[in-house]
């Protein structure tokens, strides 16, 4: 009986993909929850999803530089997994009874971080998936090869699709309920700041730790 199969080398998925996966839902689902707190930074105040969120674009843009444009894209439509069920098993625990020894006032703050409007939900997701396709997409285009101006592609991607991930999420969830027209050049101020700091590092150091653990050159 022929050995070929099993002696033949196991094909699977690369370390850093798999690394970058996993690590890339956990961040789907933890920006919803951080994005009930303001933060202040300096005179700017940004809503602390952000900072997950930032790192769903590095990410994203890691995976597109060391697997390619269709691997990243992929990523980014597979993410709406780990949202879409958290958002269901959310809305089956708000729908349960609560124990009759937990109190109140526990219950008053889970409810009030928890429970949003169906607007801020569906702003959410749309702004995510349009936000974060088109960070790749940028990213991707302005390539000249792989190694090349890193930092300079992050920067330009990641500020354009911050731009455009505020605009969707500000206009339909909070659209014809106040004026948005302060809110919206606020959080934009805040988040190219935020992207233009941090996103190009990350990126930096993501795609250096993912070459070393698939064992290629830095």
């Amino acid at each position: 009986m022929s050995t070929d199969t099993a002696t033949a080398p196991a094909k699977g998925i690369a370390p850093s993909m798999f690394t970058l996966a996993i690590f890339y839902g956990g961040m789907v689902c933890i920006a919803g929850v951080l994005g009930n707190k303001q933060v202040a930074l300096g005179p700017l105040a940004v809503e602390a999803g952000i900072f997950a969120f930032l790192l769903l674009v590095a990410t994203s843009s890691a995976v597109a530089e060391l697997h390619g444009r269709e691997t990243a894209n992929k990523l980014v439509v597979w993410g709406f997994a780990p949202l879409l069920i958290s958002l269901g098993l959310t809305l089956i625990v708000l729908a349960l009874p609560k124990a009759a020894d937990m109190p109140a006032d526990r219950l008053q703050a889970f409810e009030a971080i928890m429970l949003a409007t169906p607007r801020i939900w569906l702003g959410g997701i749309v702004a995510y998936g349009i936000s974060t396709l088109l960070n790749v997409a940028i990213f991707s285009r302005l390539s000249q090869g792989r190694g090349k101006l890193l930092w300079l592609r992050a920067a330009v991607a990641s500020v354009l699709s911050q731009i455009v991930d505020t605009l969707i999420f500000i206009t339909i969830a909070f659209y014809g309920e106040f004026p948005i027209a302060n809110l919206l050049l606020g959080q934009i101020l805040a988040k190219v700041v935020l992207s233009i700091v941090l996103v190009p590092p990350l990126i930096q150091l993501f795609v250096t730790l993912g070459r070393r653990a698939d064992r290629q050159p830095a």
